[in-house]
């Protein structure tokens, strides 16, 4: 997959993300819903000092639940964070709501070029993608059967944006009916300077395979803790 004319199709969705600030609705959300995830459900964040202090980054992370957003949002915040969400989700009101914290429609099940395309112009603004390689989020009774199967979306972001890749592990939000704790733990950023040759599905698969490995070394740091 390369870069080319397909910028100039994402153009008008990276128009409605014009802004670097957060907008007001995402300031609410993040004001209220941060004591709720700190003290509520006790949100324990580790390795904060791998991710960058400025510039944009792909934050790729497990997914068990699907507020899985919630915390990444909270450990960043002022950084407002954009997450691609299903096309079939993009229906009013919600697609109102979800425009309205960042977020843009992506096609699952298919090479969604214009979704990678935005999301790689955005990260080149110095805004932050969030990600989850699995695609779709995996409870425990999944995760004994089936063996997930990370998507190359994140890496190839990273990859053809030029911006870090920074693996997180999220534990705690498949449970949040016992009040917590939530954990978040960081991972240093994924090395992907010898990536940049001529074959960029090569390196995003390979870079993919980097990334999960560390996703899964730090949910199984998490697990150790209990």
């Amino acid at each position: 997959m390369k870069p080319g004319s397909e910028h100039a199709g994402a153009t008008g969705t990276v128009a409605s993300l014009a802004s670097p600030r957060p907008t007001r609705l995402y300031c609410l959300i993040a004001s209220v819903s941060r004591p709720i995830v700190q003290h509520v459900y006790r949100l324990r964040v580790r390795g904060l000092e791998n991710v960058p202090a400025r510039g944009g980054f792909v934050v790729a992370a497990n997914h068990t639940s699907n507020l899985d957003p919630w915390p990444l949002g909270i450990a960043l915040w002022p950084r407002p964070l954009h997450f691609m969400v299903k096309h079939e989700a993009w229906w009013p009101p919600l697609k109102w709501l979800l425009a309205a914290v960042g977020s843009f429609p992506v096609r699952r099940g298919e090479a969604d070029v214009r979704a990678l395309v935005t999301a790689s112009a955005l990260c080149r603004e110095g805004r932050v993608m969030a990600m989850f390689p699995e695609g779709t989020r995996h409870s425990k009774g999944l995760r004994k059967k089936h063996t997930p199967r990370p998507h190359s979306g994140a890496a190839w972001i990273a990859l053809e944006a030029g911006v870090p890749l920074i693996p997180a592990a999220i534990r705690g939000m498949d449970r949040l009916s016992r009040l917590g704790p939530v954990r978040l733990l960081f991972g240093a950023a994924i090395p992907l300077e010898d990536l940049n040759g001529p074959v960029p599905r090569a390196a995003a698969d390979e870079a993919t395979r980097r990334l999960w490995a560390e996703i899964e070394r730090l949910a199984a740091e998490l697990d150790v803790e209990g």
